[in-house]
């Protein structure tokens, strides 16, 4: 009895001791635990799929046999045709990209009784730590999947059409291979004629400005079995998140969108008209680059012309004054495929909102419109001294001066430069009582300065006016004129103190005594003393301040017109 239990005891140790020198239970069939699982999951991998992985291949103790990480790529191949020893082909199925799990292959699955050369022995079980990178079928093609889509979307891209977008480009596990804004420059392009990638030029088809699109495509329509020999690796799944900026076609014409249009439009643009306006100037994505607006000035330009580009030049043509239109301008009527340099980039489509301010045409007279009295006995001529009272404004009703403001009239003689040519031109020939509108080019008011802060440069003139009051001028070339016959003895009646001359006291003196007794008459509008004065200059010949009387002459004794008698 003793005997047999010391017997039992060593066989127990022996067990014990074979027990911890024993290799690895056998497996059955694959273990698998995930040790880490991606919150989404899009697709997981099944038989006929080709993917991307790198693995960490080891024994059960530990002792590493093979890494892809070693050779910096990764093993691609197709699953579920015995490209995989058989354990790994049943064990990716259902993997998702980014999903990183820890298979254990029995031998049977794996290389068997053979193993595999002087790397694997016979009969052994494998761990691989696996990292799942990428996942595609030959099947597959271009997805789709928009994010953001504006409100409106008047036009989509296709076929031919040129596009501007940023987009940041990845692997299908997040990796950032490219990104347009890095470079802050839009990548610009035809879209459908080959100058992309094929999923690239599928997926921009249909896109609105402003819209935000995922476009994920298989190796076969993005850089293939070899990648792009850099960034992008041999048959790697490509993923680009695209925001649209831009779009138009090389057949583009300008497209105008009236916004608004006044209640009377007694004209339209034409070519050779210049115009003044105010615009906002963005891009097709809303991407604010100029205004006038922000200067507080129009901008003035001949229209028609090239003045200003081609676009332009037609969007403004047939406008009204006070009209608001949208110009949308492709690039080849803009500034082309070199943009501005600054604010404008190449091969940009460009959109203004533009307020028509005024225009006129250079050959334009003042126009006049009138509301005559009943009684219209005289019309108002060169020389005549006319009261009027005015309200004054720019073509889009913004006001300039008004003589109401003040409440007196305005006072001028008309032919001797008090106003603006347009303005002598619209009072001559007005009855007293008569109200006028004329509308003045500033060619014929204040031309292109303008007035500092009242009138800006190169702006057409309304003005309301009514005649008030009017005297008769004298005839053309005359300050003087007398009323009766002349006296036969005037030099010596002016000779008051008589000593054979006469001063100029004596002079103005007598010339203001006749008019008060209505025997002459002084021009209307001007200074009586300034007008006496310039008589006496005339009439003292050596300019001596005295007048003798071989110096003195009538003005019918005058071959040339002077103001004097």
């Amino acid at each position: 009895m003793i005997q047999l239990t010391v017997q039992m005891i060593l066989l127990a140790f022996l067990v014990t001791f074979v027990a911890c020198k024993a290799p690895p239970v056998p497996l059955d069939d694959i273990v698998i635990e995930k040790t880490f699982t991606p919150e989404r999951c899009d697709r997981m991998v099944k038989s006929g799929d080709f993917v991307r992985y790198h693995y960490i291949g080891m024994f059960p103790d530990g002792k590493k046999f093979d890494s892809s990480y070693d050779r910096s790529t990764t093993y691609n191949v197709f699953i579920g045709r015995k490209q995989l020893i058989a354990g790994m082909d049943k064990a990716l199925v259902g993997m998702c990209v980014n999903e990183r799990w820890m298979i254990k292959i029995p031998p049977q699955l794996a290389y068997g009784k053979d193993g595999y050369g002087d790397i694997i022995p016979p009969d052994s079980i494998l761990h691989f730590d696996v990292l799942m990178l990428d996942i595609w079928n030959s099947e597959d093609k271009v997805q789709i999947k928009t994010y953001h889509k504006p409100e409106s979307c008047g036009r989509t891209v296709q076929v031919s059409d040129y596009v501007r977008y940023h987009y940041n480009g990845t692997l299908l596990d997040g990796t950032l291979f490219d990104s347009s804004h890095t470079r802050m420059r839009t990548y610009d392009t035809y879209v459908g004629i080959g100058w992309l990638i094929a999923g690239m030029d599928q997926g921009l088809l249909g896109m609105c400005v402003g819209e935000k699109r995922m476009i994920t495509m298989p190796p076969f329509l993005g850089y293939g079995e070899n990648g792009d020999g850099s960034d992008i690796p041999g048959q790697a799944s490509l993923m680009f998140d695209v925001v649209l900026l831009d779009l138009h076609n090389p057949k583009d014409e300008i497209t105008v969108e009236v916004q608004s249009l006044p209640e009377h439009c007694p004209r339209k643009s034409e070519v050779g008209d210049f115009m003044r306006y105010h615009y906002n100037g963005s891009l097709l994505d809303g991407t604010f680059f100029d205004s006038s607006y922000s200067r507080n000035r129009t901008y003035d330009t001949y229209i028609g012309k090239g003045y200003v580009i081609a676009g332009m030049d037609q969007g403004l043509l047939g406008v009204c004054v006070g009209e608001r239109r949208k110009i949308v301008i492709p690039p080849h009527l803009a500034y082309g495929e070199e943009g501005t340099g600054t604010k404008i980039p190449g091969s940009a489509v460009l959109v203004f909102d533009v307020h028509i301010i005024d225009f006129h045409n250079p050959s334009d007279t003042v126009e006049i419109t009138s509301v005559k009295p009943e009684n219209c006995t005289y019309n108002a001529k060169r020389g005549d001294f006319v009261k009027y009272h005015y309200n004054a404004t720019l073509m889009d009703g913004t006001y300039i001066g008004s003589t109401h403001t003040y409440g007196k009239t305005y006072d001028v003689v008309l032919g001797a430069g008090q106003v603006v040519i347009g303005m002598e031109q619209g009072l001559t020939g007005m009855c007293v009582g008569e109200k006028r509108r004329l509308v003045i080019p500033p060619h014929l008011a204040y031309g292109e300065r303008g007035v500092d802060d009242e009138v800006p440069g190169s702006a057409v003139l309304v003005f309301d006016i009514e005649l008030l009051d009017l005297e008769e001028g004298l005839p053309e070339g005359y300050m003087f004129v007398w009323n009766s016959d002349v006296s036969p003895d005037l030099f010596t009646e002016m000779d008051k103190n008589k000593d054979a001359q006469v001063d100029n006291t004596e002079f103005s003196d007598y010339i203001l005594q006749q008019v008060e007794e209505g025997k002459g008459r002084l021009a209307p509008g001007f200074d009586p003393q300034r007008i006496i004065e310039n008589m006496y200059e005339n009439q003292d010949r050596n300019k001596d301040g005295r007048i003798t009387e071989d110096e003195f002459k009538l003005k019918a004794d005058e071959a040339a017109a002077h103001d004097e008698l």
